[in-house]
Protein backbone atom coordinates (compact mmCIF):
# COMPACT_ATOMS: atom_id res chain seq x y z
CA UNK A 1 0.00 0.00 0.00
CA UNK A 2 1.32 3.22 -0.61
CA UNK A 3 2.34 5.58 2.19
CA UNK A 4 2.29 2.09 4.58
CA UNK A 5 5.03 2.74 6.72
CA UNK A 6 4.16 6.56 6.75
CA UNK A 7 0.97 5.81 7.68
CA UNK A 8 1.64 3.40 10.21
CA UNK A 9 4.28 6.01 11.78
CA UNK A 10 1.79 8.83 11.76
CA UNK A 11 -1.07 6.27 13.73
CA UNK A 12 1.55 5.42 16.65
CA UNK A 13 2.87 9.07 16.98
CA UNK A 14 -0.74 10.33 16.87
CA UNK A 15 -1.78 7.21 18.93
CA UNK A 16 0.55 8.11 21.72
CA UNK A 17 -0.50 11.53 21.90
CA UNK A 18 -3.92 10.35 22.70
CA UNK A 19 -3.13 7.71 24.82
CA UNK A 20 -1.36 10.49 27.02
CA UNK A 21 -4.25 12.65 26.67
CA UNK A 22 -6.54 9.90 28.33
CA UNK A 23 -3.77 9.24 31.21
CA UNK A 24 -3.64 13.05 31.61
CA UNK A 25 -7.69 12.75 32.01
CA UNK A 26 -9.48 9.57 32.11
CA UNK A 27 -6.98 7.95 34.58
CA UNK A 28 -6.44 11.15 36.56
CA UNK A 29 -10.34 11.14 36.96
CA UNK A 30 -10.18 7.32 37.67
CA UNK A 31 -7.76 7.97 40.86
CA UNK A 32 -8.98 10.87 41.72
CA UNK A 33 -11.15 9.46 44.46
CA UNK A 34 -8.57 7.34 45.60
CA UNK A 35 -6.04 10.33 45.96
CA UNK A 36 -8.34 13.35 46.62
CA UNK A 37 -9.51 11.49 49.49
CA UNK A 38 -5.67 10.78 50.78
CA UNK A 39 -7.07 7.34 51.11
CA UNK A 40 -3.80 6.18 48.65
CA UNK A 41 -0.32 7.88 48.99
CA UNK A 42 1.74 8.84 45.13
CA UNK A 43 3.96 5.48 45.37
CA UNK A 44 0.62 3.41 46.50
CA UNK A 45 -1.12 4.72 43.16
CA UNK A 46 1.86 4.61 40.98
CA UNK A 47 1.92 0.52 41.49
CA UNK A 48 -2.11 0.38 41.56
CA UNK A 49 -2.37 2.48 38.27
CA UNK A 50 0.71 0.37 36.19
CA UNK A 51 -0.54 -3.02 37.58
CA UNK A 52 -3.98 -3.39 36.48
CA UNK A 53 -3.98 -0.74 33.82
CA UNK A 54 -1.98 -3.17 32.04
CA UNK A 55 -3.95 -6.28 33.22
CA UNK A 56 -7.03 -4.29 32.52
CA UNK A 57 -5.76 -3.87 29.11
CA UNK A 58 -5.55 -6.98 28.06
CA UNK A 59 -7.54 -9.43 29.73
CA UNK A 60 -11.14 -7.29 29.61
CA UNK A 61 -10.54 -5.48 26.48
CA UNK A 62 -11.09 -7.51 23.53
CA UNK A 63 -15.13 -7.15 23.02
CA UNK A 64 -14.46 -3.08 23.20
CA UNK A 65 -11.53 -3.04 20.78
CA UNK A 66 -13.65 -5.08 17.98
CA UNK A 67 -16.95 -2.60 18.96
CA UNK A 68 -14.37 0.07 17.84
CA UNK A 69 -13.02 -1.23 14.73
CA UNK A 70 -15.59 -2.64 13.06
CA UNK A 71 -18.96 -2.13 15.46
CA UNK A 72 -19.71 1.49 14.62
CA UNK A 73 -19.42 2.00 10.87
CA UNK A 74 -20.03 -0.51 8.31
CA UNK A 75 -15.96 -0.80 6.82
CA UNK A 76 -16.43 -3.38 4.68
CA UNK A 77 -18.74 -0.90 2.48
CA UNK A 78 -15.58 1.34 2.38
CA UNK A 79 -13.32 -0.72 -0.67
CA UNK A 80 -11.01 2.28 -0.95
CA UNK A 81 -8.68 1.19 1.76
CA UNK A 82 -7.14 4.91 1.66
CA UNK A 83 -10.24 6.11 3.08
CA UNK A 84 -10.53 3.82 6.01
CA UNK A 85 -7.15 4.86 6.76
CA UNK A 86 -7.96 7.97 6.69
CA UNK A 87 -10.85 8.30 8.91
CA UNK A 88 -9.13 6.44 11.93
CA UNK A 89 -6.24 9.20 11.71
CA UNK A 90 -8.80 11.53 11.83
CA UNK A 91 -10.51 9.67 14.87
CA UNK A 92 -6.97 9.52 16.73
CA UNK A 93 -6.06 13.25 16.00
CA UNK A 94 -9.74 14.79 17.21
CA UNK A 95 -9.82 12.42 20.13
CA UNK A 96 -6.00 13.76 20.80
CA UNK A 97 -6.65 17.29 20.08
CA UNK A 98 -9.64 17.52 22.51
CA UNK A 99 -8.38 15.32 25.56
CA UNK A 100 -5.81 17.58 25.97
CA UNK A 101 -7.59 20.75 25.27
CA UNK A 102 -9.74 19.46 28.16
CA UNK A 103 -6.83 18.45 29.99
CA UNK A 104 -5.31 21.89 30.19
CA UNK A 105 -8.74 23.29 31.25
CA UNK A 106 -8.73 20.48 33.85
CA UNK A 107 -12.27 19.23 32.65
CA UNK A 108 -12.59 15.30 33.41
CA UNK A 109 -14.13 14.56 29.60
CA UNK A 110 -15.08 11.47 28.43
CA UNK A 111 -12.55 9.82 24.90
CA UNK A 112 -15.51 7.43 24.58
CA UNK A 113 -17.71 10.30 23.88
CA UNK A 114 -14.37 11.90 21.47
CA UNK A 115 -13.99 8.62 19.97
CA UNK A 116 -17.90 7.57 19.06
CA UNK A 117 -18.48 11.02 17.98
CA UNK A 118 -15.67 11.33 15.65
CA UNK A 119 -16.26 7.54 14.34
CA UNK A 120 -19.62 9.00 13.52
CA UNK A 121 -18.52 12.14 11.88
CA UNK A 122 -15.78 10.31 9.45
CA UNK A 123 -18.21 7.48 8.64
CA UNK A 124 -21.59 9.73 7.77
CA UNK A 125 -19.10 11.62 5.46
CA UNK A 126 -17.10 8.92 3.70
CA UNK A 127 -19.66 6.24 3.51
CA UNK A 128 -23.06 8.26 4.53
CA UNK A 129 -25.66 8.05 7.79
CA UNK A 130 -26.78 4.75 6.27
CA UNK A 131 -23.40 2.69 6.69
CA UNK A 132 -23.80 4.01 10.18
CA UNK A 133 -24.53 1.28 12.74
CA UNK A 134 -26.89 3.16 14.58
CA UNK A 135 -27.93 0.94 16.72
CA UNK A 136 -25.50 0.10 18.38
CA UNK A 137 -24.52 3.81 18.67
CA UNK A 138 -27.93 3.88 20.18
CA UNK A 139 -26.90 1.62 22.83
CA UNK A 140 -23.50 3.38 23.52
CA UNK A 141 -25.62 6.75 23.96
CA UNK A 142 -28.20 5.03 26.26
CA UNK A 143 -24.83 3.67 28.37
CA UNK A 144 -23.25 7.55 28.61
CA UNK A 145 -27.30 7.93 30.44
CA UNK A 146 -27.98 4.64 32.09
CA UNK A 147 -24.25 4.09 33.69
CA UNK A 148 -23.46 7.42 35.88
CA UNK A 149 -26.79 7.41 36.49
CA UNK A 150 -26.33 4.39 37.94
CA UNK A 151 -23.62 4.61 39.58
CA UNK A 152 -24.70 7.30 41.36
CA UNK A 153 -28.18 5.50 42.62
CA UNK A 154 -26.10 2.81 43.98
CA UNK A 155 -23.13 5.12 45.33
CA UNK A 156 -25.95 7.35 46.90
CA UNK A 157 -27.22 4.06 48.79
CA UNK A 158 -23.57 2.31 49.66
CA UNK A 159 -22.57 5.77 51.28
CA UNK A 160 -26.34 6.33 52.75
CA UNK A 161 -25.71 2.53 54.27
CA UNK A 162 -21.98 3.44 55.42
CA UNK A 163 -23.58 6.56 57.55
CA UNK A 164 -26.48 4.35 59.04
CA UNK A 165 -24.04 1.31 60.25
CA UNK A 166 -21.13 2.99 61.53
CA UNK A 167 -20.83 6.56 60.96
CA UNK A 168 -24.31 7.63 63.00
CA UNK A 169 -24.08 5.22 65.42
CA UNK A 170 -22.82 5.74 69.18
CA UNK A 171 -19.81 3.51 69.28
CA UNK A 172 -18.56 3.92 65.38
CA UNK A 173 -15.43 2.04 66.30
CA UNK A 174 -17.33 -0.84 67.65
CA UNK A 175 -19.65 -0.95 64.74
CA UNK A 176 -16.67 -0.99 61.78
CA UNK A 177 -15.33 -3.89 63.15
CA UNK A 178 -18.79 -5.50 62.22
CA UNK A 179 -19.77 -4.08 58.96
CA UNK A 180 -16.58 -3.28 57.45
CA UNK A 181 -15.73 -7.04 56.83
CA UNK A 182 -18.55 -7.13 55.04
CA UNK A 183 -18.26 -4.04 52.52
CA UNK A 184 -14.61 -5.89 52.54
CA UNK A 185 -16.09 -9.03 51.28
CA UNK A 186 -18.02 -7.42 48.63
CA UNK A 187 -14.93 -5.43 47.20
CA UNK A 188 -13.29 -9.39 47.58
CA UNK A 189 -15.83 -10.57 45.25
CA UNK A 190 -16.07 -7.63 42.05
CA UNK A 191 -12.49 -7.75 42.07
CA UNK A 192 -12.25 -11.97 41.96
CA UNK A 193 -15.29 -11.40 39.12
CA UNK A 194 -13.58 -9.27 37.05
CA UNK A 195 -10.21 -10.50 37.16
CA UNK A 196 -10.39 -14.54 37.82
CA UNK A 197 -13.49 -14.75 34.88
CA UNK A 198 -11.43 -12.20 32.74
CA UNK A 199 -7.94 -13.93 32.68
CA UNK A 200 -10.14 -17.58 32.44
CA UNK A 201 -11.64 -16.19 28.97
CA UNK A 202 -8.39 -14.01 27.91
CA UNK A 203 -6.37 -17.62 27.94
CA UNK A 204 -9.37 -19.67 26.64
CA UNK A 205 -9.47 -21.84 29.56
CA UNK A 206 -11.64 -24.52 29.12
CA UNK A 207 -13.13 -24.97 32.79
CA UNK A 208 -16.03 -26.26 34.15
CA UNK A 209 -18.50 -23.96 35.73
CA UNK A 210 -17.72 -25.62 39.11
CA UNK A 211 -14.38 -25.28 38.09
CA UNK A 212 -14.65 -21.15 37.83
CA UNK A 213 -16.67 -21.24 40.68
CA UNK A 214 -13.22 -22.30 42.97
CA UNK A 215 -11.24 -19.89 41.21
CA UNK A 216 -13.60 -17.00 41.75
CA UNK A 217 -13.46 -18.18 45.69
CA UNK A 218 -9.91 -19.10 45.60
CA UNK A 219 -9.53 -15.43 44.74
CA UNK A 220 -12.65 -14.05 47.06
CA UNK A 221 -10.55 -15.95 50.13
CA UNK A 222 -7.17 -14.10 49.01
CA UNK A 223 -8.46 -10.75 48.50
CA UNK A 224 -10.57 -10.81 51.79
CA UNK A 225 -7.42 -12.58 53.99
CA UNK A 226 -5.21 -10.03 52.85
CA UNK A 227 -7.67 -6.70 53.67
CA UNK A 228 -8.20 -8.03 56.97
CA UNK A 229 -5.02 -8.63 57.59
CA UNK A 230 -4.37 -5.06 56.61
CA UNK A 231 -7.23 -3.74 59.13
CA UNK A 232 -6.69 -5.63 61.61
CA UNK A 233 -3.13 -3.58 62.24
CA UNK A 234 -4.89 -0.74 62.15
CA UNK A 235 -7.22 -1.71 65.14
CA UNK A 236 -6.61 0.30 68.42
CA UNK A 237 -8.23 0.31 71.97
CA UNK A 238 -11.90 1.09 71.95
CA UNK A 239 -11.71 3.42 74.72
CA UNK A 240 -11.25 6.57 72.19
CA UNK A 241 -13.48 9.67 71.71
CA UNK A 242 -15.25 9.84 68.96
CA UNK A 243 -13.13 12.41 66.61
CA UNK A 244 -10.82 9.93 67.31
CA UNK A 245 -12.41 6.95 66.27
CA UNK A 246 -13.41 8.33 63.02
CA UNK A 247 -9.70 8.59 62.29
CA UNK A 248 -9.39 4.91 62.63
CA UNK A 249 -12.86 4.47 60.48
CA UNK A 250 -11.27 6.05 57.50
CA UNK A 251 -8.07 4.77 57.96
CA UNK A 252 -9.91 1.32 57.57
CA UNK A 253 -11.81 2.26 54.60
CA UNK A 254 -8.34 3.38 53.21
CA UNK A 255 -7.51 -0.10 52.95
CA UNK A 256 -11.01 -0.81 50.89
CA UNK A 257 -10.71 2.31 48.69
CA UNK A 258 -7.01 1.07 47.84
CA UNK A 259 -8.74 -2.56 46.70
CA UNK A 260 -11.46 -0.48 44.89
CA UNK A 261 -9.35 1.53 43.35
CA UNK A 262 -7.36 -1.41 42.27
CA UNK A 263 -10.79 -2.75 40.60
CA UNK A 264 -11.86 0.92 38.61
CA UNK A 265 -8.45 0.94 36.80
CA UNK A 266 -8.78 -2.69 36.33
CA UNK A 267 -11.93 -1.76 34.76
CA UNK A 268 -10.53 1.52 32.84
CA UNK A 269 -7.83 -0.38 31.43
CA UNK A 270 -10.45 -3.47 29.59
CA UNK A 271 -12.44 -0.39 28.13
CA UNK A 272 -10.34 3.07 27.87
CA UNK A 273 -7.17 0.97 26.57
CA UNK A 274 -9.39 -0.44 24.24
CA UNK A 275 -11.51 2.21 22.62
CA UNK A 276 -7.63 4.29 22.02
CA UNK A 277 -5.66 1.52 20.24
CA UNK A 278 -9.03 0.80 18.44
CA UNK A 279 -8.09 2.86 15.42
CA UNK A 280 -4.67 2.02 15.90
CA UNK A 281 -5.40 -1.73 14.86
CA UNK A 282 -7.27 -0.85 11.88
CA UNK A 283 -4.43 1.28 10.50
CA UNK A 284 -1.96 -1.82 11.24
CA UNK A 285 -4.59 -4.33 10.03
CA UNK A 286 -4.81 -2.50 6.71
CA UNK A 287 -1.43 -1.60 5.91
CA UNK A 288 0.18 -5.53 7.35
CA UNK A 289 -2.97 -7.25 5.82
CA UNK A 290 -1.16 -10.56 5.66
CA UNK A 291 1.21 -10.14 8.18
CA UNK A 292 0.22 -13.33 10.27
CA UNK A 293 1.78 -12.53 13.56
CA UNK A 294 -1.17 -9.72 13.92
CA UNK A 295 -3.01 -11.67 16.05
CA UNK A 296 -0.76 -12.70 17.93
CA UNK A 297 2.54 -10.30 19.73
CA UNK A 298 2.14 -7.60 16.98
CA UNK A 299 -1.72 -7.00 18.67
CA UNK A 300 -0.16 -7.10 22.13
CA UNK A 301 2.72 -4.84 21.76
CA UNK A 302 -0.14 -2.11 20.27
CA UNK A 303 -2.03 -2.61 23.55
CA UNK A 304 1.11 -2.45 25.68
CA UNK A 305 2.10 0.63 23.31
CA UNK A 306 -1.61 1.99 24.54
CA UNK A 307 -0.80 1.47 28.20
CA UNK A 308 2.48 3.06 28.35
CA UNK A 309 1.01 6.32 26.50
CA UNK A 310 -2.03 6.50 29.46
CA UNK A 311 0.45 5.59 32.19
CA UNK A 312 2.86 8.78 31.24
CA UNK A 313 0.17 11.15 30.42
CA UNK A 314 -1.02 10.19 34.45
CA UNK A 315 1.89 11.16 35.93
CA UNK A 316 2.92 13.72 34.04
CA UNK A 317 -0.28 16.11 33.59
CA UNK A 318 -2.66 14.00 35.77
CA UNK A 319 -2.65 16.65 38.70
CA UNK A 320 -5.63 18.91 37.61
CA UNK A 321 -8.11 16.58 36.46
CA UNK A 322 -7.54 14.74 39.53
CA UNK A 323 -7.85 18.21 41.90
CA UNK A 324 -11.15 18.95 40.20
CA UNK A 325 -12.98 15.39 40.55
CA UNK A 326 -11.26 14.24 43.64
CA UNK A 327 -12.19 17.47 45.60
CA UNK A 328 -14.32 20.15 43.86
CA UNK A 329 -17.01 18.28 43.31
CA UNK A 330 -17.18 17.65 46.81
CA UNK A 331 -15.28 16.92 49.83
CA UNK A 332 -14.32 13.08 49.92
CA UNK A 333 -12.96 11.12 52.50
CA UNK A 334 -11.84 7.40 52.50
CA UNK A 335 -15.13 5.98 53.21
CA UNK A 336 -17.13 8.05 50.73
CA UNK A 337 -14.56 7.95 47.80
CA UNK A 338 -15.21 4.06 48.64
CA UNK A 339 -18.98 4.26 47.40
CA UNK A 340 -18.71 5.99 44.60
CA UNK A 341 -15.05 4.04 43.08
CA UNK A 342 -17.19 0.94 44.14
CA UNK A 343 -20.20 2.19 42.33
CA UNK A 344 -18.08 3.17 39.63
CA UNK A 345 -16.46 -0.20 39.30
CA UNK A 346 -19.41 -2.35 39.08
CA UNK A 347 -21.00 -0.16 36.18
CA UNK A 348 -17.86 -0.09 34.01
CA UNK A 349 -17.39 -4.34 34.20
CA UNK A 350 -20.99 -4.80 33.35
CA UNK A 351 -21.02 -2.76 30.14
CA UNK A 352 -17.24 -3.80 29.05
CA UNK A 353 -18.06 -7.25 29.38
CA UNK A 354 -20.90 -6.95 26.91
CA UNK A 355 -18.95 -5.23 24.47
CA UNK A 356 -20.19 -1.35 24.99
CA UNK A 357 -17.53 1.04 25.44
CA UNK A 358 -18.81 2.95 28.52
CA UNK A 359 -17.53 5.93 29.74
CA UNK A 360 -15.02 5.22 33.61
CA UNK A 361 -15.25 9.57 33.30
CA UNK A 362 -18.83 9.63 33.04
CA UNK A 363 -19.99 6.70 35.51
CA UNK A 364 -17.37 7.99 38.33
CA UNK A 365 -18.44 11.11 38.06
CA UNK A 366 -21.60 9.89 38.64
CA UNK A 367 -20.89 8.01 41.59
CA UNK A 368 -19.03 10.74 43.14
CA UNK A 369 -22.45 12.98 42.38
CA UNK A 370 -24.40 10.19 44.43
CA UNK A 371 -22.20 10.42 47.51
CA UNK A 372 -22.50 14.48 47.83
CA UNK A 373 -26.09 14.19 46.98
CA UNK A 374 -26.66 11.76 49.76
CA UNK A 375 -24.67 14.37 52.47
CA UNK A 376 -26.92 16.86 50.98
CA UNK A 377 -27.09 18.91 48.02
CA UNK A 378 -25.46 21.78 49.89
CA UNK A 379 -22.33 19.63 50.23
CA UNK A 380 -22.12 19.55 46.05
CA UNK A 381 -20.19 22.38 44.03
CA UNK A 382 -23.28 22.72 41.18
CA UNK A 383 -21.07 24.83 39.18
CA UNK A 384 -18.72 22.60 38.58
CA UNK A 385 -21.09 20.16 37.81
CA UNK A 386 -22.84 22.21 35.23
CA UNK A 387 -19.29 22.67 33.85
CA UNK A 388 -18.71 19.13 33.61
CA UNK A 389 -21.72 18.17 32.21
CA UNK A 390 -21.40 21.14 30.08
CA UNK A 391 -17.89 19.53 28.52
CA UNK A 392 -19.29 16.27 28.37
CA UNK A 393 -22.45 17.63 25.85
CA UNK A 394 -19.77 19.48 23.97
CA UNK A 395 -17.45 16.15 23.07
CA UNK A 396 -19.57 14.89 20.83
CA UNK A 397 -19.66 17.28 18.05
CA UNK A 398 -16.70 18.69 18.52
CA UNK A 399 -14.46 16.05 18.12
CA UNK A 400 -16.76 15.07 15.16
CA UNK A 401 -15.87 18.36 13.74
CA UNK A 402 -12.54 18.10 14.72
CA UNK A 403 -12.17 14.94 13.03
CA UNK A 404 -14.30 15.66 9.62
CA UNK A 405 -12.06 19.03 9.43
CA UNK A 406 -9.02 16.34 9.54
CA UNK A 407 -10.00 13.99 7.30
CA UNK A 408 -10.55 16.12 4.71
CA UNK A 409 -7.04 17.62 5.16
CA UNK A 410 -5.55 14.31 4.85
CA UNK A 411 -7.26 13.07 1.86
CA UNK A 412 -5.63 16.87 -0.17
CA UNK A 413 -2.43 15.97 1.17
CA UNK A 414 -2.48 12.39 0.41
CA UNK A 415 -4.91 11.85 -2.43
Amino acid sequence: MDHGIIFIILACLVGLWMTWGIGANDLANIMSTAMGSKAITVHQAIWIAVIFEIAGAFLGGNHVTDTIRSGIINVDALHDLHLLIYSMLSVLFAGAIWITFASYLGMPVSITNAIIGALVGVGAITLGLHAIHWQTVGYIAISWISSPAIAGVIAFLLFSAIKRSILGVDNPLHASKIYIPIYLFFVSVVLAMMTTLKAADHFHLVASGWLRLLMVIGTIILVFSLGMMLIYRIHRSARLNRHTQFVYIEAMFSVLMAFTACAMVFAHGSNDVAIAVGPIVSIVSIVWADNTMFDGGLLAGIVLFGCVGILLGLFMYGRKVIETVGSEITILTPSRAFAATLAAAGAVVVSTSTGIPVSATQTLVGAVFGVGLARGIDALNLSVMRNIFLSWIVTIPASAGLATLIFYGLKAGFG
